[in-house]
């Protein structure tokens, strides 16, 4: 191409071109400038999004007219007697084992005691011997109060005589006395059952050593179990409820799903210092058999509440050097701290007695942070009207 064809770029062009881009720069900074204001308003609003606690509400405990209250008993017979030798001997035969049902007065062992029979005949020989005194005495007195009429003896002597006679007559009455104790003592020498009922334990065997007394392990053991004794430690907090005459249900482990019924017989108005309950006792029949002696069973009470006292969850409660509280909602969804009295404490629940309605929006684990009048969001309506969290968006630089 000849040189004289080349022509330098006007003035005016040049000036089009950097008019043109200096627009573009500027139009380049502007959308950089706004993207930076964009991020970092996003960092603010969910900076102040996520200072705002989030909380959750507890559900009032719908209260009724009755509580179940479930507590384990004792289960016992209804009489039992634990059978002790009165005397001391050998065991000469023993007729029922354990499991054998027996009626009152019949025998479950005898006892063979030759100390006692030696004792016994040796009594009744004294006796005897007194007796034949005693009778001669007697005569001697008689016959002396004759010639002291006919005035033949002197007074002195008829007195005395008289005096030897009623002196021997007691002796004759201390020894009757110990041969009627010793015949009493072998009565003992057949054990024999108090009433109606089951030998539950037996620990005799044939030609066995038998000390007398109370202590030590029974020979027999025999339970009356027509009906039984069902014995349940309640806490304080439940006994005001508690009246004789109520029923109640109870569950036993060898029966699983069933239920059987029981009345409440004694309540024993005292409250275990160490345990702060009160010990009840409970009745059951029990025709069938089903039930034994040091069985364990789970008891059922329905225990009349007030339907009118808020319930809540032990979760929501606040301790501290305010007394108890708990945290609630006001229109605004800010916190107002109210001051409770409490009532029975049921586990996983606390009756609130004052301090609480039933219209009020509970806070349910509080944060330890958390001060009246502060703002927070409930659970739900944040789920529903923000995404996911996420973490915030980093600024552009």
């Amino acid at each position: 191409m000849p040189a004289e064809d080349i022509k330098a770029p006007g003035r005016k062009s040049l000036l089009t071109a950097a008019a043109a881009a200096v627009l573009m720069a500027g139009i380049v900074l502007s959308y950089g400038f706004i993207g930076r204001a964009q991020s970092k308003q996003e960092v603010v609003d969910w900076t102040n999004t996520h200072a705002i606690p989030t909380v959750a509400l507890a559900g009032l405990i719908p209260g009724s007219s009755h509580q179940t209250l479930t507590l384990p008993g004792n289960i016992q017979p209804f009489n039992r007697a634990a059978i002790f030798a009165r005397v001391n001997g050998y065991v000469k035969s023993w007729d029922h084992d354990i499991g054998s049902p027996v009626k009152a007065g019949q025998v479950l062992a005898s006892i063979d005691a030759p100390d006692l029979d030696q004792q016994l005949g040796q009594a009744k020989a004294t006796l005897a011997s007194v007796r034949a005194n005693h009778q001669i005495a007697s005569l001697t007195a008689n016959r002396n109060n004759i010639l002291l009429q006919k005035q033949i003896v002197a007074q002195q002597l008829a007195d005395q005589a008289d005096a030897d006679a009623k002196a021997k007559e007691a002796v004759v009455d201390a020894n009757e006395a110990n041969v009627r104790q010793l015949e009493a003592m072998q009565s003992f020498k057949t054990l024999a059952a108090p009433f109606d009922g089951v030998v539950t334990a037996r620990n005799v065997e044939l030609g066995m050593l038998i000390n007398s007394g109370g202590s030590g392990q029974p020979l027999f053991e025999v339970s009356d179990l027509h009906r039984v004794r069902i014995y349940v430690q309640v806490p304080q907090s439940f006994t005001a409820g508690l009246t004789v005459g109520m029923k109640a249900t109870f569950e036993m482990p060898q029966y699983p799903g069933a239920q059987f019924e029981a009345t409440l017989s004694h309540v024993s108005k005292s409250i275990n210092q160490n345990s702060h309950s009160m010990q009840v006792e409970l009745q059951a029949d029990n025709a069938d058999g089903k039930f034994f002696g040091g069985s364990y069973c789970n008891v059922h009470f329905e225990i009349p509440t007030d339907a009118h006292l808020v319930k809540v969850p032990s979760t929501a409660l606040i301790t501290g050097n305010q007394g108890t509280q708990i945290a609630t909602l006001d229109s605004n969804d800010k916190v107002v701290l109210r001051t409770v009295q409490l009532g029975r404490d049921l586990g996983d629940s606390v009756e609130v007695v004052a301090g609480l309605s039933p219209a009020d929006r509970i806070i349910n684990n509080p944060p330890e942070t958390l001060a009246a009048g502060d703002a927070v969001r409930v659970a739900q309506a944040a789920s529903q009207a923000t995404a996911p969290a996420s973490p915030p968006p980093s600024s552009k630089q």
